[in-house]
């Protein structure tokens, strides 16, 4: 009896030794969701398949957006509506531009219910991307902004990536030659470009890349990276804003490496972003005390390098998808300490011809994948706990 006791805590002992070494702590169980297809109605008047990009949340209205493509490859923008995420109506696009007639919404935001969006379609002598952004109005039509040609475009240009909406307003995020860049409207209709100023512009302390941006209570946030000088790995960036203005550049770690951050989402009182660690992925959790880093995730069956698709926010936690096969491209945690893999529907391999997008909303998300050829949107509801 004794020897047994012995020998048992000796075990116990070798465990926690090797726990403390460094040695990961055994992957959860995974969550096995029962993802349903949705299907979205072709629009009224439109022929061909649809090319999917985004989805987005708000109070109770999810939207998809995205175009339609017809036999000889034309676009026509395309968004969806819904109030439960099974039964979906075409929102009304209404272009003001040549342009606009052929874009595609490539990004998708809400705020108080209603959509916005940021499409483009390359042109003019250059072929540059001829960027807009189109507003949900009264009515429920999508209707374009046409924009100035320097304002997303011009010598400086390199893209205009996410749109977020929040009680200030609308906030894009993206870049420019001059480094990092923001695009800030109180109503989507008339968005400034602030860019080239400190803290986002390139500088001593390396070059900045802005991957994401979202609505916090103290206004607006972005993440990203910078790759110091002479370094081949970068750092994870946060940057912030009380009006999208001004902003502040806050390095989260210098360690040697490779490291980043490229979806952020508000889950509860806590700020969850994730990226790049090292070979794998990882979290960063933003709380009233500052930054810290979470636990990373990531494993057989992720594609390397790690690329994260789209992150959402449950009511439970939050649901990142990553490049990676069917059962290693989903993860779940309900505090961005532990996560848990999430059996998704469908692989989403790290192709250049891939969209993937996610969002979430109580116990609900959706996930969208376009392969390039063809579109599919899935729902999942329910609690998720693991097997």
């Amino acid at each position: 009896m004794r020897r047994g006791v012995a020998v048992l805590g000796l075990l116990v002992v070798l465990l926690a030794g090797c726990r403390s070494a460094g040695h990961p702590a055994p992957t959860p169980a995974p969550v096995r969701p029962a993802w349903q297809p949705v299907t979205l109605p072709v629009p009224p008047g439109a022929s061909g398949r649809p090319a999917l990009r985004d989805v987005t949340v708000c109070d109770g209205r999810w939207f998809v957006v995205g175009a339609v493509v017809d036999g000889a490859g034309t676009t026509r923008p395309a968004a969806w509506s819904s109030s439960d995420a099974v039964t979906w109506t075409p929102l009304r696009p209404v272009p003001r531009s040549p342009y606009g007639e052929e874009n595609l919404l490539t990004a998708a935001g809400c705020r108080d219910g209603r959509l916005a969006a940021v499409g483009g379609k390359s042109g003019g002598v250059h072929g540059n991307p001829r960027i807009s952004t189109w507003r949900q109005v009264a009515d429920g039509s999508l209707v374009e902004v046409p924009a100035e040609f320097e304002v997303f475009g011009g010598p400086d240009a390199v893209n205009a990536g996410r749109i977020a909406g929040g009680p200030r307003g609308w906030l894009i995020s993206g870049n420019r030659a001059t480094g990092a860049a923001a695009w800030v409207s109180p109503d989507g209709t008339d968005f400034q470009l602030v860019s080239a100023l400190p803290q986002l512009a390139a500088d001593a302390a390396g070059r900045p890349w802005v991957a994401d941006g979202a609505a916090v209570p103290a206004g607006w946030l972005m993440v990203g990276s910078v790759l110091p000088p002479g370094r081949t790995g970068s750092d994870p960036v946060v940057w912030t804003s009380t009006d999208g203005r001004g902003w502040r550049r806050a390095v989260l770690s210098a360690a040697d490496g490779f490291e980043d951050l490229q979806r952020v989402v508000r889950v509860g009182e806590r700020t969850v972003a994730v990226g790049r660690r090292g070979d794998g992925l990882g979290a960063w959790l933003g709380e009233a005390a500052g930054w810290r880093a979470g636990g990373g995730f990531g494993g057989a069956g992720t594609d390397r390098p790690a690329r994260v698709w789209g992150l959402a926010a449950r009511s439970d936690g939050a649901f990142a998808v990553v490049a990676g096969g069917a059962s290693g491209a989903g993860w779940f945690s309900p505090d961005g300490g532990r996560w848990s893999p999430v059996v998704l529907p469908v692989g989403v391999p790290a192709s250049a011809d891939r969209s993937v997008a996610v969002a979430g909303a109580g116990d609900s998300v959706l996930l969208l994948v376009d392969d390039g050829s063809r579109a599919a949107v899935w729902a999942a509801r329910g609690s998720w706990s693991p097997d």
